[in-house]
């Protein structure tokens, strides 16, 4: 992909991983990546598959490992966000859940941000020390609280570019410092930004992890998570990382940080696609990945409008006299601007909260009375969203906890579409009246 790198965002957006027919089909000579609705693909001969298997050869096996539609898909995204491969997977939580054994065993920890989507909260926090795996949490608005919480266990710091859902913004190079100087990598979540905004590996992230069914899809109509090896970190030969220094009985004895070659670099991605996808199954469908291609084409032209929107609505919010307080990065008196306007030059995202005088239940009369903005969980659409985090997406997580992470009781997430903002600000007036 290196003579593809020279390209602008938007071109890459349309191009990436398919710059001719040559590149998916040249049979058909398709323009549009085409589906790949197969399961498995014919072998040569023995010795091909045996290659295949033993990777010495590239190609495809089984399309739960691999798709030549999804294989555009994940070229597209490292090119997006400047890393070295991409692995594409069924949904974000797998995304997460794979970059985390990808480099834990039993008894080891990572430390994560406490303001997380309540799904990663609860995995970090209940699921994953079930497999002995454990997770300190620590408040991202002073990056030297990831540096405290260090311990010879500790393999990875995990973190959200802009927190869902407070909005706060964590500096990234600041943590990235820190995760670096104790020899460990940067596990970053970028969903709210997008590559279009914001690409973490410019600041130190390692592994950038977006779930594709909010901005990058753009239209909530299908499921899939991605996965972002920046290629900069350095496995081999370090003592903290043996399932990638010594041999893996799962897998030929191979050595994922010495034994690829040319493919080193991507040592990450390869094992998580040969030892995590291939045995765990999270496989993603071959329309879903079609779906996020086309979604992905227009990134650049909705991430705008989506920014322009938000910031109109943050505004109008700002000065209503029954709403209490607004959380949007892009406002001057905003308190994640300072770290934010550092890092987002191209816009602070579509999502928008906030709170009313009256409290909780004004939040809830407010949701039950907006017409044109739907009700529902998910971010990231083409249509303006609401919902009440604290008694849906993250009710799972104690009030305690949500609290500590600022998530109060009576937070109202707006996710800001493409709307005309006239009518998006008409909605929010008669549901506030």
């Amino acid at each position: 992909m290196s003579d593809q790198k020279t390209y602008k965002f938007e071109t890459l957006a349309l191009h990436g991983g398919q710059f001719n027919c040559q590149d998916t089909d040249p049979v058909s000579l398709s323009r549009a990546v085409p589906v790949y609705r197969t399961s498995s693909y014919l072998f040569k001969n023995a010795q091909h598959a045996a290659d295949l298997f033993a990777l010495k050869e590239t190609g495809n096996i089984y399309t739960r490992i691999m798709n030549p539609t999804q294989d555009i898909l994940e070229k597209r995204m490292a090119l997006l966000e400047k890393g070295v491969a991409a692995l594409a997977v069924s949904s974000g939580t797998s995304a997460v859940f794979y970059s985390i054994i990808n480099i834990c065993s039993t008894g080891d920890e990572i430390i994560s941000a406490i303001n997380l989507y309540g799904g990663t909260y609860t995995m970090f926090n209940s699921i994953l020390p079930q497999f002995g795996i454990s997770v300190k949490f620590v408040t991202p608005d002073n990056p030297e609280n990831f540096r405290h919480a260090l311990t010879e266990k500790t393999k990875a710091i995990y973190i959200e570019t802009i927190g869902n859902p407070v909005l706060d913004f964590t500096d990234i190079k600041a943590v990235a410092d820190i995760a670096h100087n104790a020899g460990i990598p940067l596990i970053v979540d970028s969903t709210f930004t997008t590559p279009a905004l914001l690409r973490p590996i410019a600041y130190g992230g390692d592994i950038v992890i977006h779930s594709m069914t909010k901005w990058l899809g753009g239209h909530g109509t299908a499921i899939g998570g991605i996965v972002i090896d920046s290629g900069n970190f350095k496995w081999a030969n370090n003592k903290k990382f043996l399932l990638f220094n010594e041999p893996d009985d799962s897998y030929h004895g191979i050595r994922w940080a010495h034994d690829l070659g040319d493919l080193n670099t991507a040592a990450f991605i390869i094992r998580m696609r040969l030892v995590a996808l291939r045995n765990l199954g999270a496989c993603i469908s071959p329309d879903n990945a079609w779906m996020f291609l086309q979604g992905i084409e227009t990134l650049p032209l909705r991430m705008e409008r989506h920014c322009e929107n938000a910031m109109n609505v943050a505004r109008y919010l700002s000065s209503h006299p029954k709403v209490s307080w607004v959380r949007y990065p892009g406002l001057e008196s905003d308190p994640a601007y300072p770290v934010a306007s550092n890092y987002l030059k191209k816009g602070f995202g579509g999502m928008v909260v906030f709170g009313l005088k009256e409290g909780k239940k004004a939040g809830e009369a407010f949701i039950n009375r907006v017409k044109l903005i739907s009700h529902l969980a998910n971010v990231g659409d083409a249509k303006s969203l609401a919902l009440h985090p604290a008694s849906t997406s993250h009710s799972q997580i104690p009030e305690e906890e949500q609290l500590k992470a600022g998530l109060k009781p009576e937070l109202v997430r707006l996710s800001i579409g493409l709307e005309h903002i006239d009518d998006i600000i008409a909605d929010l007036k008669q549901a506030l009246d």
